[in-house]
């Protein structure tokens, strides 16, 4: 095949070459996304490769064509973190040494398992454009091949190999959902789709704080936008690929957005829901569903949950914020008098009304509290908005002076 061109058959000779390699994910169907959303969906479960996400297909299918010259001197990536771990993970399993440069913030799950793989991790930048400079100097003076994330017509092609599947397990498939972060994963896909039924409609999604394709396609040309902090950390890219923006404008029909709050909500339902665990990234076509952001009207949809590789701290506040969200957990301050027996009386209150006391803070020094009161913070689980205003109705009735934290 052409080394600068990403066409149906450098796709299908990809998929040859990766058979067996590559684990076949499933395509399952959501009844509970799709009762949401109103559109028949198929979940594309990408987060259980065995590094977590999509990206070690176009990263194996770029190692398994380098030359006995180029395997020797061993390879490089810049990545802020699943690109890694593919590169990582299959250049070991090929005898290939590998270096990788991710930005100084990256996860630490998505650190410790790159070294995991066996690759030498090398901490620079602010964010993935930094580190992706650091990764070409460093490819240059060290005389290795430089393995790109999302703009080489290798690794896309490895990455299209998701749409021939597709195409296989969704009879009568009539859309596709799919993040973008530089354009590799939804350039593959739409290739192979379109090329074979151009009638299935490509959508895709963009974190509201980085949309770098989006921009790129309003002007026509390559973009270079401000880094911003998103949850949804695999897709948040600076600047779209230029190989990639041309086969998102050929193929792709739609891109849209999707907020920080709708990420989250989509991680927060899969996990809950689907019983699946999705990286920011990974959730990102399904809040398009759960949205309503796309132009479907009741097509036959694939989201692609593309990568599962989320840090355990921010999946921490994710659930909390989910949970205050949808009112299942609440917390007020209350005025109490500073007396023996009043904070009995309080939760006697809570009590009657079956919500369950999870922390309790005192405080009588600060927020203006009167000598010989007391102002607690307590922290409830609930069942919903009917259960806290019953409470908030019982707390005034009993003369408690009291207010929701939001």
């Amino acid at each position: 095949m052409s080394n600068s061109e990403v066409t149906l058959a450098s796709i299908r000779k990809a998929r040859t070459r990766l058979d067996g390699a590559i684990y076949f994910s499933p395509c399952p169907f959501s009844p509970t996304i799709s009762e949401i959303s109103g559109e028949p969906v198929y979940l594309k479960l990408e987060n259980l490769q065995r590094t977590g996400s999509f990206k070690e297909r176009g990263a194996l299918n770029k190692i398994l064509t380098l030359s006995a010259h180029e395997k020797k001197r061993g390879v490089i990536a810049a990545s802020a973190g699943n690109h890694a771990q593919g590169v990582a993970f299959h250049a070991k399993s090929n005898g290939i040494s590998a270096k990788i440069v991710m930005p100084v913030m990256t996860p630490l799950v998505k650190v410790n398992a790159t070294q995991g793989y066996g690759a030498h991790v090398v901490l620079h930048g602010d964010g993935y454009d930094e580190a992706y400079e650091e990764a070409c100097r460093l490819a240059e003076s060290e005389q290795l091949t430089f393995v790109h994330p999302f703009d080489d017509p290798v690794v896309i092609a490895g990455q299209g190999t998701i749409g021939l599947e597709l195409l296989e397990q969704v009879p009568d498939l009539e859309a596709i959902v799919v993040p973008i972060g530089g354009g590799g994963l939804i350039s593959g896909i739409a290739c192979a789709v379109k090329e074979t039924r151009p009638s299935i409609r490509i959508i895709g999604v963009q974190a509201a704080r980085m949309p770098s394709m989006l921009e790129a396609l309003k002007v026509h040309q390559l973009t270079t936008i401000d880094s911003n902090p998103t949850i949804a950390d695999g897709i948040a890219v600076r600047r779209a690929g230029e190989r990639t923006l041309k086969l998102v404008e050929r193929y792709v029909d739609e891109v849209v957005s999707v907020e920080e709050e709708e990420i989250a909500s989509g991680i927060l339902t899969l996990l809950e829901r689907e019983k699946m665990l999705a990286e920011g990234a990974g959730a990102a076509a399904v809040a398009v569903l759960l949205h309503r952001k796309a132009k479907l009207k009741h097509k036959k949809t694939v989201a692609l949950v593309c990568g599962g590789n989320i840090d355990v701290t921010l999946l921490s506040r994710i659930i909390q914020r989910g949970l205050v969200k949808d009112a299942r957990l609440v917390r007020l301050q209350i005025h109490l008098s500073d007396r023996p027996g009043s904070l009995h009386q309080l939760t006697r209150i809570i009590a009657a009304h079956h919500a369950n006391i999870v922390e309790l803070q005192f405080d009588r020094a600060y927020y203006g509290v009167s000598l010989g009161d007391t102002l607690i913070d307590v922290t409830l689980e609930t069942r919903g908005k009917d259960q806290i205003q019953r409470i908030l109705e019982a707390l005034a009735g009993a003369g408690y002076r009291h207010e929701r934290v939001l």
